[in-house]
């Protein structure tokens, strides 16, 4: 091991796998080594991203791209290093999406603590973000596994689809169409419209269903966010198009949650960096979070079966 690796190994608990640790010096010596090539080469534009700012950041050289990716790389090494120095072995790191970091996620980690009750509970650190955000932390390894929708790019993941449901019209209490059990592409034309980001992959899918009614959208306002819809119908400003499951965390707070006629689906990825294998921990986890959602979809079926 190098220094530096030997003074890491002097800092973490005596039970971390000392292979990580010979993957951090191998890290260390290609930094270093990276670093006298570009003194030997005196690369024009070779300048750490941090330092630099935006100047002709699309006209880097590929190596410096790598680089980048290396230092992400250490980044990750250095966080999984101290949560073993703070927390322990048995942890969890968990990077999901709004639609279901928010109600969703809590209920499932309600679950697990209750079936921990009896034994050490693990360390959970549950990180929302972006998609996108999502899909960077994992595969940086700073996170075990996530939850992110299907409009983003599942390089470097082995993504498997953990959701797939049927979109539902939200709004608020009192709203016109809530006496309709099940809403109508036309029925959503001339009325203020909620809607997600013209790149979300479910928007796409939605205009394009109803454009073969005939029907376009009246946009009111579009924000990257089904619980943004959720907040805004509840305060009257239009009608949205948004995952149930999002929709189910609002039900109990008035939103009105009604079918629409015509399929829309909206997809959730479960991501896993490539070729890696997950903890016991985390494989509880996932078991409760498919359990939770099977408990949700039922939910959810009672209520538009009584609405």
């Amino acid at each position: 091991m190098c220094s530096d690796c030997v003074k890491l190994a002097g800092s973490v608990a005596s039970n971390v796998d000392e292979r990580a640790l010979r993957d951090q010096c191998h890290a260390i010596a290609c930094v270093r080594t990276v670093r006298r090539v570009q003194g030997r080469a005196a690369m024009q534009g070779f300048t750490p991203a941090s330092k630099r700012g935006d100047l002709h950041r699309n006209r880097d050289p590929p190596l410096l791209v790598e680089v980048e990716r290396m230092f992400v790389g250490l980044g990750a090494i250095e966080h999984r290093v101290k949560s073993l120095r703070e927390f322990g072995v048995d942890q969890l790191q968990v990077a999901c999406y709004p639609a279901f970091g928010l109600g969703f996620m809590p209920r499932c980690l309600k679950q697990l603590m209750a079936s921990s009750a009896q034994g050490p509970r693990p360390h959970v650190s549950l990180q929302v973000l972006s998609s996108k955000e999502v899909k960077d932390r994992v595969v940086s390894g700073l996170a075990d596994f996530g939850l992110m929708a299907d409009e983003v790019s599942v390089d470097g993941l082995e993504p498997t689809t953990f959701a797939t449901f049927p979109g539902v019209v939200v709004m608020m209490k009192g709203h016109p169409l809530a006496r309709h059990k099940q809403i109508r592409p036309e029925q959503l034309a001339e009325l203020p419209f909620l809607a997600l980001n013209p790149e979300d992959a479910s928007r796409r899918r939605l205009d394009a269903k109803l454009a073969e009614h005939g029907v376009t959208l009246s946009v009111s306002i579009h924000t990257p966010y089904a619980v943004s819809v959720c907040e805004m119908a509840l305060h009257g400003l239009g009608v949205g198009v948004i995952n149930p499951i999002t929709a189910l965390d609002y039900a109990d707070r008035g939103l009105v949650v009604r079918k629409l006629s015509v399929e829309v689906t909206f997809s959730c990825f479960l991501a896993i960096p490539a070729g890696q294998v997950l903890s016991g921990t985390a494989k509880n986890f996932l078991a409760i979070m498919r359990a939770q959602l099977q408990a949700d979809n039922q939910k959810l079926r009672e209520y538009l079966k009584a609405a």
